[in-house]
């Protein structure tokens, strides 16, 4: 019979091996970019993830230890780093900047990614069976949540440059 702290540490190995190719992705696809914007959000992306890495290690390093759920200190930023860089490199460059095909193709499979994620971890979440557990599931969700938003919002960006500035800088048409 499988224990629950043995479906925990499967779980915590799952979620390691997503966020581990989850960086190689991103990396992967930075490269591939052909624009500075693509290649540093994606490189953002990247980092998050190898944190988030780190973060399900030290914890399944310390169930298969103590076989105890450690108090984990995570602070998700809301996105706010990502956001950041988005929108610094787009007042930076041009409304005319379409994305490859390959490059769209590549933000649609990160949505994907995140999506997968995000599900996996509300799941957990709701398994969950002590607050401290509950609560890193809940953060981690909201993170995977917002990278989604962002490449979403990249996808527009990278389908229709013009229409996305007009949608998101709201300009001024009446000529004063």
């Amino acid at each position: 019979m499988v224990t629950e702290q043995e479906k925990t540490a499967e779980a915590l190995k799952m979620a390691i091996q997503m966020e581990t190719d989850g960086k190689e992705f991103y990396l992967k696809a930075s490269k591939k970019s052909s624009n500075d914007m693509g290649k540093t959000l994606l490189q953002t992306l990247a980092k998050e993830e190898d944190l988030h890495r780190i973060k399900f290690q030290e914890i399944y390093d310390a169930i298969s230890k103590e076989m105890a759920w450690p108090t984990v200190d995570l602070h998700p930023d809301g996105g706010k780093n990502l956001k950041t860089v988005f929108a610094t490199v787009t007042r930076e460059i041009s409304s005319d900047n379409k994305g490859s095909s390959t490059e769209l193709e590549a933000v649609q499979t990160g949505m994907a990614m995140e999506n997968k994620t995000y599900d996996l971890y509300i799941a957990r979440g709701e398994k969950a069976s002590g607050s401290a557990e509950k609560d890193f599931y809940k953060s981690l969700s909201v993170q995977e949540r917002m990278h989604y938003q962002i490449l979403q919002d990249y996808y527009e960006y990278l389908k229709d440059p013009a229409g996305w500035f007009i949608r998101k800088e709201h300009p001024s048409l009446d000529g004063g």
